[in-house]
């Protein structure tokens, strides 16, 4: 059975009719062409798809997007604005925190909230914060690294470009 949804991501609306069952992870990358959300485990144990939804971090393999409606949402690949990467996205660039990438979104949009409720984290806080997104590549060093140097930069009003 499918009902209708609107849904609010990245600050634009979209009206969409949708099985029940389908998770937001499913209509934002397959109906609405958002894959920086990745799919992982469908679980919710490795952390990959997460969004932000009114903020907060989000698991969108297990939120039915029909749950989603009333919310913002934000991916990815909303993050950045007018062209512009956000200091988060700059600093994982700059110090090397992407290795595959597969993780990188789901740890960019963790830290955002972080930063949101924390700006200036200590880097235990980050561990705990990130402790939900498997990084497979084990470079979680030069990620909390990145989200530190992003947090200082975010808290000095500086774009954080060398």
């Amino acid at each position: 059975m499918d009902q209708p949804v609107r849904l609010q991501v990245n600050g634009r609306e979209y009206r969409l009719l949708v099985p029940v069952h389908r998770t937001l992870l499913e209509v934002l990358r397959e109906d609405l062409g958002l894959v920086g959300t990745k799919h992982g485990c469908e679980l919710g144990e490795c952390g990959v798809c997460t969004v932000l939804v009114d903020g907060k971090p989000t698991l969108s393999c297990l939120l039915l997007a029909v749950d989603a409606e009333g919310h913002e949402v934000t991916t990815i690949e909303g993050l950045g604005q007018d062209g512009a990467l956000h200091p988060l996205q700059k600093a994982f660039a700059e110090l090397g925190a992407l290795q595959c990438g597969y993780c990188t979104p789901a740890m960019i949009l963790t830290a955002k909230a972080l930063l949101e409720e924390n700006p200036t984290p200590t880097p235990e806080q980050i561990r705990d914060a990130l402790s939900g997104v498997f990084c497979r590549c084990t470079g979680y060093v030069k990620i909390i690294e990145a989200v530190g140097t992003a947090a200082r930069h975010l808290s000095a009003g500086t774009s954080g470009s060398r």
